[in-house]
């Protein structure tokens, strides 16, 4: 598989781009890529005009088979708008989720995962380096979550969209909202996922979420990793319960403490593509069945 590397929000060291590189060669993998993707222009991997550029190339490059961004960070909110369709999967998370949900829209496949920094650094045989090479591979990844308390039982087969909360939010009213990529899957199952954010953030961004009418036309919930997001005794309850408060009125799974997000074990799940939850009092389990063929 050609992998083609790309930084579209924040600027990265580029020795990441280089061990996440020779990583995935190791793997098989032919590995190029963008023409920016070590650039720096303030906080961001060049110019706006520069990372569209790289996301344009990759997008149009018929030898390549899939897209990793380099890093999150921000930037894509200021070029969202002027990307073309997504025509091949895009593996990332955080900032990446602007992409993901253009590809939801677009109908593709995208992968919420790992990027260069991670790739480079962990282990080989760490969880999260192991599922993603079995990702790449096409084959299936099957989770098993211990049980939380606040987890609500039950489950779901449907396409898993979302990712990171703050971006999802900032997407809000636009046509990358959560409400378009839900177009094309009829009660689609949710993930959220933040980092630094304060409670009270939190809680007028679910809300949001619920206003919207977003919360109410799901069919599950995977909540991951809110990662440096304290809890704030004025709101009398920890973030966990504000999100459980917030959809209580719904009757779908929801798992809690699921393993994606801003943590180094951030396991790689698909996105638009559907998944098997399965939420008990003795644990859950999240399944995705194989491509054929590979990527």
């Amino acid at each position: 598989m050609h992998i083609r590397i790309i930084s579209p929000s924040g600027a990265i060291d580029p020795v990441f781009i280089d061990q996440a590189a020779a990583r995935l060669r190791s793997w098989g993998h032919e590995v190029s890529e963008g023409t920016h993707a070590r650039a720096h222009w303030g906080r961001f991997a060049g110019t706006d005009e520069e990372r569209l550029e790289d996301i344009q190339d990759a997008m149009q490059d018929p030898s390549v088979d899939a897209i990793l961004c380099s890093r999150g960070g921000y930037g894509l909110q200021r070029i969202i708008d002027r990307v073309p369709n997504i025509t091949k999967p895009v593996i990332g998370f955080s900032d990446i989720t602007a992409l993901h949900q253009l590809s939801t829209i677009n109908c593709q496949l995208s992968i919420h995962a790992v990027m260069c920094k991670h790739i480079a650094t962990l282990p080989e045989d760490s969880e999260p380096i192991a599922a993603l090479r079995r990702v790449l591979e096409g084959k299936s990844v099957e989770y098993h979550i211990a049980p939380h308390p606040l987890n609500r039982y039950g489950e779901a087969t449907a396409p898993v969209i979302g990712g990171n909360l703050s971006v999802l939010y900032g997407l809000q009213g636009t046509p990358y909202s959560l409400q378009q990529s839900a177009i094309s899957s009829q009660a689609p199952i949710l993930l959220i996922e933040d980092v630094g954010e304060r409670h009270y953030h939190i809680d007028r961004m679910i809300r949001n979420l619920k206003m919207s009418g977003v919360l109410g036309h799901l069919g599950g919930l995977i909540v991951g990793q809110f990662s440096e997001c304290e809890d704030d005794p004025g709101m009398n309850c920890t973030v966990y319960e504000t999100i459980k408060e917030a959809v209580a009125d719904y009757d779908y799974p929801v798992l809690f403490n699921a393993p994606f997000g801003h943590v180094e074990h951030n396991m790689p799940i698909w996105l638009g593509k559907e998944a098997q939850l399965s939420v008990t009092a003795e644990g859950s389990v999240l399944r995705t069945v194989p491509l054929s063929p590979a990527l």
